[in-house]
């Protein structure tokens, strides 16, 4: 193989087009059989490592402007990266650094009338973690959990050990019409908990008064770049916590029309506690797939509604799933597709952090369905 036929067939291998090896390649790249795999999945070999199989997928076509295809290239290798990740876990990424903490205030049951008192106790709580985490030396932990302690902050709970997890109202919760409760996806954490808490604040500006937003982190987070990621066991372990929350909520406002709202991996913890939540909708979006193979398969009585970004690199992702080794990879049917059944909003043409911005077509679309104005709700 010539010098510029090897470029040219590395460039193909790398997305998946077309590509062929020759047989002094295939020497190189050992494989195994993994079973059955999704159309379009193909078990290249094992990484440098020898710990597994590496998947590739094929891309229909290359689009003809070279600005475009770049985009395309690099949208391609993160996803591959990401799936990557499945069978090559980097521990590193995920590793929580042992940072001392409080344990959680004693809070009992949250009504109404002690509000006020649950987020002064939690607002003490965080003041607590950042002095502990100062000691510790550990000043970016300590900068981002003094900023909780703030008395304009209002958290129902608040927990600092490990990554951390922090559940905040936006709004009058125990007067408001409407409560949109937002589910987060990977490498969510207290230390990077800023830019969700800006898409909160994002959705009750763009809400108004009559509405209330809960930035609800009560799960750990799987990194994006982790052996979790694509699988369903950090959902799994969120579910029963975020059930017994949206019934908490109750106890606060019974009469508000409640609506769950969830990006990326948050997605796939949504779909696991579809059935047994009231809830007016379910929104999903920059979704991997939700481990269902269509919204009747949630078995929920809320309306179902999916929407995704034109720049998302998550389209890129296949939506698929695989048995590898005993384990169930990937999460099945796009929540966009015509075959998941889904009512799908226009998210106009933002990325995958892009769905909550101000002024988005997402954030409108979404504010919408949160209010119950579904007729205003611009499809794609």
């Amino acid at each position: 193989m010539r010098p510029d036929e090897r470029a040219d067939w590395e460039g193909k291998r790398a997305m998946g087009v077309g590509a062929r090896a020759d047989s002094a390649t295939e020497a190189t790249l050992p494989t195994r059989s993994v079973g059955t795999l999704p159309a379009g999945t193909l078990p290249v070999g094992t990484g440098q490592d020898g710990t597994g199989p590496t998947l590739v997928w094929s891309e229909p076509a290359v689009r003809p402007k070279r600005a475009r295809w770049l985009g395309r290239l690099r949208r391609g290798l993160l996803a591959a990266l990401v799936t990557g990740a499945v069978v090559v876990p980097v521990s590193a990424a995920t590793a929580h650094p042992e940072i001392p903490a409080p344990a959680p205030a004693h809070i009992g049951t949250v009504t109404a009338t002690t509000l006020d008192s649950t987020y002064e106790a939690n607002r003490a709580n965080a003041a607590e973690a950042s002095r502990m985490a100062a000691d510790h030396g550990d000043r970016s932990r300590a900068t981002a959990v003094r900023s909780m302690a703030d008395p304009s902050r209002h958290f129902l709970s608040f927990d600092a050990r490990g990554s951390g997890r922090a559940v905040e109202v936006f709004g009058d919760l125990a007067k408001a019409d409407h409560v949109a409760v937002l589910v987060p996806g990977s490498d969510t954490s207290l230390d990077t908990y800023e830019r969700f808490r800006a898409g909160a604040l994002a959705l009750h500006e763009r809400l108004g008064t009559r509405a209330a937003v809960v930035a609800w982190l009560g799960y750990e987070t799987p990194g994006t770049i982790s052996s979790e990621v694509l699988t369903t066991g950090r959902a799994e372990e969120a579910a029963p916590e975020l059930l017994r929350f949206i019934g908490e909520l109750e106890a606060v406002n019974a009469r508000a029309r409640v609506s769950l709202l969830c990006h990326s991996y948050g997605t796939v913890v949504g779909a696991r506690v579809a059935n047994g939540l009231d809830i007016s909708d379910l929104v999903f979006f920059g979704s991997p797939g939700t481990g269902a193979d269509s919204a009747t398969a949630l078995r929920t009585k809320a309306r179902v509604w999916a929407g995704r970004g034109a720049d998302d690199w998550i389209a890129d992702v296949p939506h698929a799933k695989a048995d590898l080794f005993g384990t169930t990879v990937g999460f099945g049917t796009d929540p966009v597709s015509p075959a998941f059944g889904a009512m799908v909003f226009a998210a106009g043409d933002g990325g995958h952090s892009d769905y909550l911005k101000p002024g988005s077509v997402s954030l409108d679309n979404l504010a919408r369905i949160v209010l119950g104005e579904t007729s205003e709700v611009t499809r794609a």
